[in-house]
């Protein structure tokens, strides 16, 4: 990794999520050591383990692996180190997304991998049963082929669902896409249809978001905080048109458990669905919002984090819960450049963040 890039985290550690080495919370941000010499391009926060992805392809894993998370050996229980997953040794994976218990990746070629906990059929497999049809829960421990027949461009993780974007702009899902015990579950993978000419995709716990070019923004699946943005909390076995966006020029989209956000081309960032804990950042901890809002709170600033604040997961040493976006310090040495001395007037700026469930990772 250069010298003057960094992988840092913060919140809880109780599985190894931070790997840091132990198993401590953290309410200030520290750095993941294990990763300084590889020159890492993302990483991926989950409900309580981690991934790295480097530049050159390689996959680094941590924390829980109880179900088979981490794509490592079962009996690796946790782990509180990043370590590569072997067995995507030998492809370059470009990028990748953690699940409620499961995890996909996607590599150059366009091919598609999962693991993990598979009983709804997330992992693309056939879930196992027993003489009497009752489901067996069987994990994937070691990473495998999933949706042979596709092309794939990006891949999204759900509570038990999985949803990836293809080459040619095509939405295709699988798993259970709603919570358990409502909708037989799947695992052969069939086209979301209505979306057309997809560019991203995000996957909440049990609601998905399609961006199509032209900027318009669909969403399916729960929808009881309002998550789809379509004023009710009606959910929606077929994607519908978010509402509150005409006449935005969307850039990005992202997913919580419960909530979406959207940014525009301004840099302006709109939100709805569940607000508890301040994760909206519109200035109060508990409304919900069934349309999509912008934060307010967010104008003329570069960075920022907000919601739930115990765990340390905020950054800013604070246990208490807040609906104000503050800014998270980053207080790690000055980067080095080239052998020279520590540069008193060097300063870190965040490249790419991801947020867990109770933890956060980014790149500095």
């Amino acid at each position: 990794m250069p010298s003057d890039t960094a992988v840092i985290a913060w919140g809880s550690g109780e599985d190894g999520q931070l790997g840091i080495g132990n198993n401590e919370d953290k309410e200030w941000v520290c750095q993941v050591k294990a990763l300084q010499n590889y020159s890492v391009s993302s990483v991926v926060a989950g409900s309580r383990n981690s991934l790295a992805l480097c530049e050159d392809g390689k996959l680094f894993t941590w924390g829980w692996n109880q179900r088979g998370t981490l794509g490592q050996p079962p009996e690796t229980k946790a782990e509180n180190v990043p370590t590569q997953v072997k067995a995507l040794a030998n492809v370059k994976i470009v990028q990748a997304a953690i699940g409620g218990w499961h995890c996909l990746a996607v590599d150059d070629q366009g091919r598609a991998y999962a693991w993990g906990g598979n009983e709804y059929g997330q992992c693309g497999e056939d879930p196992e049963k027993d003489e009497t049809g009752r489901l067996l829960r069987r994990d994937i421990v070691i990473p495998q082929r999933c949706a042979p027949k596709l092309k794939v461009r990006q891949v999204a993780a759900g509570g038990t669902h999985s949803v990836v974007l293809t080459r040619e702009g095509h939405v295709w899902t699988w798993g259970q896409p709603w919570p358990p015990g409502d909708i037989k579950q799947i695992f052969v993978p069939v086209r979301v249809q209505g979306p057309e000419k997809v560019r991203l995709i995000a996957v909440g716990a049990f609601h998905n978001l399609a961006l199509e070019e032209d900027g318009t923004l669909w969403a399916w699946g729960n929808n009881e905080y309002g998550q789809l943005g379509t004023g009710d909390t009606q959910p929606r076995s077929q994607p519908i048109r978010v509402q509150g966006l005409s006449g935005l020029t969307l850039v990005d989209i992202a997913a919580g458990g419960w909530h979406s956000t959207a940014l525009t081309s301004a840099g302006e960032v709109y939100g709805w669905g569940r607000g508890e804990h301040g994760r909206l950042g519109f200035g109060d901890d508990k409304s919900s919002k069934m349309l999509p809002q912008k934060v307010q709170l967010l104008a003329n600033e570069d960075i920022v984090q907000f919601g739930r604040g115990d765990h340390g997961r905020l950054g800013y040493g604070r246990k208490v819960t807040t609906g104000h976006p503050m800014e998270v310090p980053i207080n790690l040495p000055p980067p080095r450049n080239d052998g020279e001395e520590e540069k008193a007037e060097a300063r870190w700026r965040a490249n790419l963040i991801a947020c867990g469930g109770r933890h956060t990772l980014a790149i500095v």
